[in-house]
């Protein structure tokens, strides 16, 4: 038996619709249904890979969490991870399959539609409830045409509609009132109800405008969300985290904010650990002496690398080096602190690069992608880092560039059906791997925080990091109970029995 469905769209993009998702997911799960998230079509630098391998956005990764389950690729049968401006790799199934503009992307989009039916019926066979995200906008009028995430997606799957405003930025009544008078009428017909998201302050004060909303809608609100306080992982650059500036603590972790930066929740347990001040920077002025300086993964490592140039930050990362400070790479910025990078058959445009120079390695592009889950342990570390040595990790790799290394590696890692092999290098004190989700594992962050801490001659006691796993439990738990609090989950219930 195929599952019923709900579909939450917004208004805007960043109206809350990942967050709806896996609270709803959250909710349903607890109430004993078999429940999970999808999206069609994601556009996002954060993802996740699957545990047979495959990449997938990382909302839905969260979601399928919140749901206590799996992430299959099936939730997500197409991501698109921009490399430009006008283009993006097109990931189908959880595998790249080409890198496109953005015009050849809308003129292939229509040959996918049998490819995300047959996913979504698939991923509907083994579950009672699906809750189905939207992307962006369903009135992005000149994009409407062979729609696939949003009515188009509603209308595939027979799915009833919530359509989510973010009052916190303003004009929800146009938000509202507005998408519904563009939808066509049958579109406007699978609108079941509103819901205003991210409501600061006393919430009896809007009472009156949920009046308006439901005349001048004409569907119900289901609900008035309050700006929820929890800490789950982001998936794109809109993410509030990455204009965070300044950060109080005990130690001070600045984060190079790269233009296609990709995977910053490898960061979350750093934000998380108590004490722990992580900032985002992107001039030399805001660099500063931070304890830890880590360059971050992205989708254009070449272009980056260029643009690290141009900022004066790429000397000013140098100067840190060899004045001591710790410099930490993770995938794409790991390539950036070796030798050299050459991209031989175009992927990133083609050429040769000068890297840092920081780590004795040399890094190839080529068309084969790493997408695997891993774990290990750090080897025997030199330098201040030494504590690490023989913590265990695990996590994922993401990554096209295959790197020849000189130096003493970082970790050694593999999978159940491998042999473990040597990943990343370090030199001195500086350090990088491929490896995301680097500190995901208590003691691993841990040991990092209280290596730091020795350093700066303060006690390794004074601040102790966080179990990942049971922290982003509890927080899936918080959004939850917010969503039961605050949304009328008869109504959610009776829309989900009824359908469309």
């Amino acid at each position: 038996m195929s599952a019923r469905a709900i579909m939450v769209q917004g208004t805007m993009s960043g109206a809350g619709k990942s967050l709806l998702v896996a609270g709803l997911c959250r909710v349903l799960a607890q109430d004993g249904l078999r429940v999970a998230p999808f999206k069609s079509q994601n556009m996002a630098l954060n993802s996740a890979i699957t545990v047979d391998g495959l990449e997938i956005g990382r909302a839905q990764a969260m979601q399928a969490q919140a749901a206590g389950i799996e992430p299959s690729a099936l939730m997500n049968p197409i991501l698109l991870k921009p490399t430009t401006d006008t283009g993006s790799q097109v990931i189908v199934g959880g595998k790249a399959r080409a890198t496109m503009s953005a015009r050849e992307y809308f003129r292939y989009r229509p040959t996918l539609r049998e490819e995300v039916a047959r996913a979504y019926n698939e991923l509907a066979s083994n579950f009672d409830v699906i809750v189905i995200e939207g992307a962006g906008s369903p009135v992005e009028l000149n994009l409407k045409r062979d729609d696939l995430v949003n009515m188009g997606m509603a209308k595939l799957a027979q799915a009833p509609v919530l359509l989510v405003g973010d009052i916190d930025r303003g004009g929800v009544f146009a938000q509202l009132v507005g998408t519904m008078e563009l939808l066509d009428a049958d579109e406007r017909a699978l609108v079941k109800a509103t819901v205003v998201n991210k409501f600061r302050g006393d919430v009896t004060l809007f009472d009156e405008g949920v009046k308006i909303l439901q005349e001048k809608t004409g569907v119900p609100v289901a609900g008035v969300l309050p700006y929820l306080d929890v800490d789950l992982d982001d998936e794109d650059s809109l993410s509030e985290r990455l204009t965070r500036r300044e950060a109080a603590g005990l130690l001070d972790v600045a984060v190079v904010r790269l233009p296609k930066i990709s995977n910053f929740t490898d960061f979350a347990p750093l934000e998380a650990a108590e004490g722990v001040g992580l900032r985002y920077v992107s001039t030399v002025s805001e660099l500063g002496m931070p304890d830890l300086l880590i360059l971050p993964g992205t989708k254009a490592t070449m272009a980056d690398l260029a643009w690290l140039r141009e900022s004066g930050l790429a000397t000013a990362i140098c100067r840190a080096a060899d004045s001591g400070a710790v410099v930490l790479g993770i995938c794409g910025g790991y390539q950036m602190l070796g030798l050299e990078l050459s991209d031989p058959l175009g992927m990133e445009g083609g050429g040769r690069m000068e890297g840092l120079g920081l780590l004795p390695m040399r890094t190839e592009f080529s068309r084969e992608k790493r997408t695997v889950r891993t774990e290990g342990a750090f080897k025997e570390l030199l330098g201040p880092l030494a504590p690490l040595s023989g913590k265990p990790v695990s996590g994922y790799e993401i990554h096209m560039g295959r790197s020849q290394v000189q130096g003493p590696a970082l970790l050694s890692l593999g999978t159940p059906t491998d042999e473990r092999s040597d990943d990343g290098c370090q030199q001195g004190t500086v350090y990088g791997c491929y490896l995301h989700g680097l500190f995901d594992r208590e003691e691993a962050c841990q040991a990092l925080v209280s290596a730091l801490l020795v350093r700066k001659g303060l006690n390794p006691a004074s601040l102790r990091a966080l179990d990942m796993e049971a922290y982003r439990q509890r927080n899936y738990d918080v959004l939850a109970d917010g969503i039961r609090a605050n949304l009328d989950m008869g109504l959610v219930r009776r829309i989900i029995e009824e359908g469309p």
